[in-house]
């Protein structure tokens, strides 16, 4: 039996009462600082630290949670700080509860589900004040916040040698690509005009889409990640038949934004926004889609840097150069270099993986820890 299951039994065999967060401390509103010169105190906004300055708004152990922003991210401050008004500091009533108990245990609740806005997320103090937590003796609620520090430090140190392993595989692969990917004049030299024609979807304008629906529609924002907009099967299918639409294995390229991203089409019934998101229709008797994906990644695109967002347009994209191999050597390099893709980005097998489920591990037990049967009163 572990000390904490000991202490369990000796102390609250039954169970423990829950109270709410109103109950064991006070959440206070941050406040502007910037009447005051700099020092060593930091300033904490939603995103964390932004500021130094030479006065504290607080100076006992405390839980600081976003009111706005990124409301799930939460802070452990035991050193005397000031935050702002985008964040909310708790004034612990450390005679009930370890406020590193409360801090551990709000990590659980996954805040974001009381967000109360419709566009920037938030909190308020009355949705907080309403969430319950467990309150079990101090002394079994300090060796929980021991297992879990320790636990904390150990995925800590596990996760940065894995992400540096990542960091040091990522170098390799980019090392591998751009030697295998470097070709002179020993090699015949095309534009990507010459290979295929440059494509798009037709345009789909806001008023046809809706945040559920049928098909995802991606723009440049949610390219490559999650959709938040959706377009009717009857429209899909209209479009698809009349205009452009990706054959299964074409290379997907944002071309605004941050240029050059890639997603290798997989085939799933989508639908991508017109000029953002283009891709080469071309024949792969000649040029291979996969090795295009690798070769995208080094290409000299000629980004357009007049307007307020960088652009790729089609015809800087058709008289980009592009080195035409044999097909057997092709297939080689891609061998190789999606060996390497799919060890440093595939979710699935590699590294990311590995420091996904140390995560994952780590929040499981967390969570076991911090669950009680309740005593009602």
């Amino acid at each position: 039996m572990s000390k904490l299951d000991e202490l369990i039994a000796e102390l609250c065999p039954n169970g423990v009462r829950y109270k709410t967060l109103s109950q064991v401390l006070k959440i206070r509103n941050g406040k502007d600082y910037k009447e005051f010169g700099d020092g060593d105190i930091p300033v904490y906004g939603s995103g964390g630290i932004i500021a130094y300055i030479n006065q504290a708004a607080y100076d006992r152990p405390s839980v600081l949670i976003p009111r706005k922003g990124s409301i799930d991210k939460l802070y452990y401050v035991d050193i005397p700080f000031w935050t702002v008004d985008t964040i909310f500091y708790t004034d612990i009533n450390v005679e009930i509860i370890e406020p590193k108990f409360v801090y551990y245990y709000l990590q659980t609740q996954h805040l974001e589900r009381l967000n109360t806005a419709g566009g920037v997320p938030s909190l308020t103090q009355t949705v907080l004040n309403k969430v319950v937590i467990p309150i079990p003796p101090l002394t079994v609620q300090r060796e929980i916040v021991r297992i879990l520090d320790n636990f904390t430090e150990l995925t800590a140190e596990l996760t940065a040698e894995l992400t540096a392993e990542l960091t040091a595989r990522q170098k390799q692969y980019e090392y591998y690509r751009d030697k295998l990917l470097t070709f002179g004049d020993e090699v015949e030299w095309k534009t990507l005009g010459d290979i295929g024609r440059v494509s798009m979807c037709k345009r789909i304008f806001k008023e046809q889409t809706q945040s559920v629906g049928d098909i995802p529609f991606y723009k440049i924002g949610t390219f490559g990640k999650e959709p938040d907009a959706y377009i009717s099967q009857e429209l899909f299918e209209e479009y698809k038949q009349k205009y452009s639409y990706p054959k299964k294995g074409e290379v997907l390229i944002s071309a605004s934004g941050t240029i050059g991203r890639t997603v290798i089409f997989d085939g799933t019934p989508s639908y991508f926004q017109d000029s953002n998101i283009v891709w080469i229709a071309n024949d792969e008797k000649l040029i291979l889609n996969k090795f295009l994906f690798h070769f995208y990644k080094i290409a000299k695109w000629a980004v357009s840097e007049g307007g307020t967002i960088s652009r790729l347009y089609n015809d800087n994209i058709r008289r980009t150069p592009i080195p035409v191999i044999p097909l057997d050597e092709q297939e080689r390099i891609v061998a190789i270099l999606d060996r390497f893709d799919t060890l440093v980005n595939d979710i699935t097998q590699g590294l990311p993986a590995e420091i996904e489920a140390r995560q994952k591990q780590y929040e499981y037990y967390r969570d076991k820890l911090l669950t009680f049967k309740e005593v009602k009163a």
